[in-house]
């Protein structure tokens, strides 16, 4: 089955949830939806936050062969990792929580709050991302500044066990870089002081947090870089475009030749929106990744498959966007992985 959205409006529906067979395309069901963040995998099912503009939101778990509902959370949710027996959901509230749910059920198993984690003044609007890391998954929550009272929100890193929740490390007032593995599998950070002032770059073992390779504040360069990371993130490089750039063995956390050394960084840092027929403009597309040498600065060419750290693979396939949008797979029997965006 392939669950996905038809943005057409019809109606007071802004929006349809369609299922399809997957081989033939032939339509199983169809769910209007009034607002959403989307379909989500849960094991066996499918997650969906709907009506999440209205005060009515809610998460429902619906079966895939009928699209029929088996049970409901009030609220927003997102499904950061699921089995066939049980689904771990972020709480999106006040007080945010990362809550273990039977999936056949919805009988709640474990709730862990975050600012067990991070401390106190957690703020989602800043953003997040999770990962899984064998029977643990770990987190992230990006700082935020209160345009009012000018605060800066409780952020970093933490790892819970997924079978009870316990708390396994943490790692508060790092902010995560970008482009950069997923925060289960190979995440590489910044500490911030509380004047705001970044330190150098470390990349943390997800297993227990300890920091496995890093170079420090002087030696990062001065300004005009762009971050870019090898297939095998054993180096870090700073890409200068069109320029030599810098770079470092990251677990020794010397400076290598840059001559010869390629990295993976950002195509643009400034994305236009797709020109989607029949639509509104707004929608972009995932920041895509372009492979460069670090010697000379210039991209190369032909484009080859973007490194698993960035795409993940699920069951061998990796799939990624190209910089304009075009969506691409290959199943090369890459061990199951979480990717840079999930």
């Amino acid at each position: 089955m392939v669950v996905a959205l038809d943005p057409a409006k019809q109606g007071r529906w802004n929006a349809t949830l369609i299922a399809r067979d997957a081989r033939t395309g032939a339509k199983k069901w169809t769910r209007p939806v009034h607002s959403t963040f989307g379909p989500q995998r849960c094991g066996p099912y499918v997650c969906l936050s709907e009506h999440t503009a209205l005060a009515k939101a809610r998460m429902v778990v619906l079966d895939p062969a009928t699209g029929k509902q088996l049970w409901k959370l009030p609220g927003i949710s997102e499904v950061e990792w699921s089995d066939k027996s049980r689904v771990l959901l972020l709480r999106l509230a006040a007080n945010p929580m990362v809550e273990s749910y039977e999936l056949k059920t919805g009988k709640l198993q474990w709730q862990q709050p975050i600012e067990q984690a991070l401390g106190p003044g957690i703020d989602l609007s800043g953003g997040w991302a999770f990962g899984a890391a064998g029977d643990d998954l770990v987190g992230y929550v990006a700082p935020y500044t209160n345009p009012k009272t000018k605060k800066v929100s409780a952020f970093g890193l933490f790892s819970v066990k997924i079978a009870d929740g316990t708390i396994n490390w943490m790692r508060p007032s790092v902010v995560r870089v970008y482009p950069s593995g997923s925060p289960g599998l190979a995440p590489v950070v910044r500490p911030v002081d509380p004047n705001g002032a970044y330190g150098g770059f470390a990349r943390l073992d997800p297993a227990s947090g300890r920091v496995v390779g890093q170079i420090t504040a002087s030696e990062v360069p001065g300004s005009g870089w762009w971050l870019a990371f090898p297939d095998r993130m054993d180096k870090l490089g700073f890409l200068q475009h069109r320029a030599k750039g810098t770079a470092f063995d990251l677990a020794a956390g010397r400076p290598v030749p840059a001559e010869g050394e390629r990295g993976w960084s950002f195509c643009v840092t400034d994305p236009k929106p797709l020109p989607l027929r029949g639509q509104p403009p707004g929608f972009y597309s995932t920041a895509a990744l372009c492979e460069y040498d670090l010697g000379t600065g210039k991209r190369i060419t032909p484009p080859s498959t973007p490194p698993p750290w960035f795409t993940g693979s699920q069951e061998g396939w990796r799939l990624w966007r190209d910089e304009r949008g075009g969506l691409h797979a290959v199943n090369d029997q890459t061990a199951n992985s979480p990717g840079m965006y999930g």
